[in-house]
């Protein structure tokens, strides 16, 4: 029998931490290009969203599909996050659109 011993307890959630970001960011720009068009702000707006849409998508579909997102390179764990990252960005543009 062999024990694993975790050294680095902090350093795993930093990672993980460093991964959603690096995942949120890639999302939001996912999203730009699918969806582009005038949302207030600019790229660091949209960057910064996908982010927001990354964390969402995975809460919506740890919560409403059981799908959870444990894995960086998980095809799940991709598609909800630009899933997300539409859904924020078209509400942030909706919010942000001027009116006429």
């Amino acid at each position: 029998m062999m024990l694993k011993l975790d050294l680095h307890p902090k350093r795993r959630k930093v990672m993980g931490f460093i991964g959603w970001i690096v995942l949120g960011l890639i999302a939001g720009a996912i999203a730009k290009a699918i969806k582009p068009g005038d949302q207030g702000g600019g790229w660091l707006t949209t960057l910064l969203l996908g982010i927001v849409g990354a964390v969402l998508g995975g809460w919506i579909g740890s919560a409403i599909f059981g799908v959870g997102i444990n894995e960086f390179w998980s095809l799940s764990t991709w598609l909800l996050a630009i899933g997300g990252a539409l859904l924020v960005l078209i509400i942030w543009g909706l919010l942000t659109r001027k009116r006429a």
